[in-house]
């Protein structure tokens, strides 16, 4: 079985890692990446896109440029101490040869879902501003997108840029809301997920042997990374967030999920928040109950899904 997707990124070391999967997996029919702000600023993540497209030789692949900034809050600077200024770790890169699209990223959303109904999965891994928008320019594509996954969230795990939120939600809580609540089938791979998942440099070493000079940067800018997860979790490795959105969506048997209705907290102190409420059971106000019902991953085999990440990329 062959899955058509459009792959939204804010590239990222984790991001190219999963952008590296999304080109070579012969189930995924890469139809585009679209950028948007996150661990970068959203130019330099449209060149990283460009750039890895390039590298594993396929420049075909379009890259349409998204949001540069937050739905309604102040957007915050990008993560250079996780991802570095270049967003893959500061490592030297090669120059990039091809274009991006003329398109913004939701009208390639709008044109790309509608012009193959039923069949389009929406993989999303950063902040979800590129969704948000392409909802506002055509809400009819709810009824014709397949799935949608979004690495992001969290339900049990606690949050990783605040106590409870996680960074995808976090930067734009506006547009989380809007895009897990839309009532389109969706999947939720948030940190309780991606945290059970530790990539290993013997695994990274299999990748970089693997991936040519793909494989380079993807294993120089995974030393930066290492850098910080070591320092800052105690971690010698490092999760690959974006990756488990794509192991969710071709070994689903890796995770364990759950049916229920999700909402975020837009404002205050537990802004960013992702909240879960188990389908069937009662609370005291049907509120947190309203939303419509999607799936949720409450955990994974996190080394299974790591041998995968390397299987494939090996």
């Amino acid at each position: 079985m062959t899955h058509p997707i459009i792959f939204d990124t804010d590239p990222g070391v984790d991001d190219a890692q999963a952008i590296a999967i999304a080109l070579r997996h012969p189930e995924l029919e890469l139809l585009g990446l679209t950028t948007t702000f996150g661990n970068v600023d959203v130019e330099v993540a449209t060149r990283n896109a460009l750039l890895l497209a390039q590298l594993a030789g396929r420049d075909e692949v379009p890259v349409a440029q998204g949001a540069a900034a937050p739905l309604a809050k102040t957007r915050l600077p990008p993560p250079a101490h996780i991802h570095g200024g270049n967003g893959l770790g500061d490592i030297p890169l090669p120059a990039v040869t091809g274009r991006s699209d003329s398109r913004c990223a939701a009208q390639f959303i709008v044109e790309t879902v509608n012009a193959r109904p039923g069949e389009v999965t929406l993989v999303a891994v950063g902040p979800l501003g590129n969704l948000a928008a392409a909802l506002q320019l055509d809400p009819g594509i709810v009824e014709r997108v397949k799935r949608v996954v979004v690495m992001g969230g969290s339900i049990r795990e606690g949050g990783n840029v605040t106590p409870v939120a996680e960074a995808n939600m976090f930067n734009d809580p506006h547009a989380a809301r809007r895009v897990l609540t839309a009532g389109w089938p969706l999947t939720l791979v948030g940190l309780d997920a991606t945290h059970r998942c530790v990539l290993t440099a013997e695994q990274m070493a299999r990748i970089e042997a693997g991936q040519g000079e793909l494989g380079r940067v993807l294993a120089g800018s995974y030393a930066f990374y290492r850098d910080f997860y070591r320092a800052f979790l105690g971690i010698d490795g490092c999760c690959p967030h974006d990756s488990c959105a794509l192991a969710w969506l071709l070994r689903p048997e890796l995770f364990t999920t759950a049916r229920g209705h999700l909402n975020v907290v837009t404002e205050g102190i537990a802004e960013g928040q992702t909240l879960f409420a188990p389908e069937g059971r009662a609370y005291a106000q049907q509120r947190w109950s309203s939303t419509p019902p999607v799936e949720v991953c409450l955990d994974a085999r996190g080394d299974a899904v790591s041998d995968w990440i390397a299987e494939v990329l090996g």
